[in-house]
């Protein structure tokens, strides 16, 4: 059995992406024993800029695994960067599969294009299409993007979406939220919904901090993006200056949006921000060990009241309070999975102010074990990979 994977990130890059395609590679080869042969196509480490240089071989071979990885032209967070960045990649994907045949093509994909190439692939390889939907990039791009190129340009996106929805033999969407839009705009029915999860590498670390009971000022850890998902510039300037003495917000990643939150909070004239660049996870657990709470937030736009954010899984996994700014899907889902978490509206710094004071009443450390046992990511994993052999199976 063949079996091509399309991600456009992957190890060693720094991302949820990243992570998944990894873990579902080795749940495919797990559950597929001696019979699967995965070939993956991706890029070279692109995620952030200051982590492209990260060594990559063009093409290795491990384990029944052949990872193919495509150099993309230098480029940042805009949108027309990430366009050359797509088609360099679509480009290289399109000439290396011709001629060559699978049984089944898995496309992994939070922006339209990988999804939409996946589907390109699979028919002209006459192969089954299984679809792992990790964002809704039209739904998200008609609210965060409201230049004109972007406007004129969404209905032809969406009727890419709609034929890549169509083309799919099967779609997973990582969040619960995503099925009524897919239901909408696609009529499918049939979604599959495997979650993002804990990775192996979180389940068997411990996080308590180095020493007994919570700093003051508290230390409060967000690591990932810095876009205009996440809204940071939006909220933490205002909130972290009302919270000098009470709080300090140590960020870690990188994105589009970083420039304008460091010069938002110079001239809010905060103190108690540290901005560092993306680590690798082994420094990151230093980071989470040292903290008193987690900080996740998501900018006030209506899409991202369906996604559940990746972050999720990893901040709870360490047992840390969690102090978030989101709504929707995600509010529901840590109100009913995550013990110890703060909620706030979003890009609501009173709210926020309020949500770390209350981090004075609560312990240092919750027992997620449930949780942590419920959404371990290898226990999904295994099950979309038994699902993506089943659509693969002759008959």
């Amino acid at each position: 059995m063949k079996i091509l994977l399309l991600s456009f990130y992957y190890p060693p890059d720094l991302c949820a992406g990243s992570f998944r395609a990894a873990a579902l590679v080795e749940a495919l080869r797990e559950v597929g024993g001696g019979t699967a042969t995965i070939d993956v196509m991706t890029t070279r480490p692109n995620r952030y800029a200051s982590h492209a240089a990260t060594p990559a071989a063009d093409v290795e071979t491990v384990s029944g695994v052949t990872i193919r990885r495509f150099d993309l032209p230098p480029h940042q967070s805009g949108i027309a960067d990430q366009m050359r960045a797509y088609r360099s990649y679509a480009k290289g994907v399109w000439r290396t599969t011709r001629g060559q045949k699978w049984d089944v093509v898995v496309a992994t994909s939070s922006r339209l294009m990988t999804a939409a190439l996946g589907a390109e692939v699979a028919k002209r390889a006459k192969a089954r299409f299984y679809l792992d939907l990790r964002d809704l990039f039209t739904d998200t791009a008609s609210g965060l993007f409201g230049a004109m190129p972007m406007r004129v340009a969404l209905p032809a996106l969406r009727w890419l979406e709609r034929r890549t929805l169509k083309i799919a033999d099967r779609v997973n969407v990582v969040s619960p939220g995503f099925v009524p839009y897919l239901t909408q705009v696609a009529q499918r029915h049939d979604c599959r919904v495997f979650t993002n999860g804990i990775d192996e590498v979180f389940l068997s670390r411990e996080f308590d901090k180095p020493d007994a009971g919570p700093s003051v000022p508290r230390l409060i850890v967000y690591a990932g993006n810095i876009g205009d998902g996440q809204g940071l510039h939006r909220i933490l300037p205002e909130a972290a200056r009302a919270m000098a003495g009470l709080a300090h917000f140590r960020l870690i990643g990188d994105g589009g949006r970083r420039a304008e939150l460091e010069e938002s909070l110079a001239a809010a004239g905060t103190t108690n921000v540290t901005l560092l660049p993306p680590v690798p996870r082994e420094s990151l657990f230093e980071h989470y060990r040292e903290a008193d709470a987690l900080f996740l937030h998501l900018n006030h736009h209506e899409a991202f009241q369906k996604v559940l954010p990746s972050k999720i899984f990893e901040y709870a996994a360490t047992g840390k309070p969690i102090v978030a700014g989101v709504a929707g899907c995600a509010a529901r889902f840590l109100r009913e999975e995550v013990p110890g978490t703060s909620l706030f509206a979003p890009c609501d710094s009173t709210g926020m102010v309020e949500a770390v004071a209350s981090l004075a009443d609560m312990p240092a450390r919750f027992d997620r074990s449930s949780f942590r046992a419920k959404f371990a990511r290898r226990r999904i994993m295994k099950a979309m990979a038994e699902d993506i052999l089943d659509l693969a199976a002759p008959g």
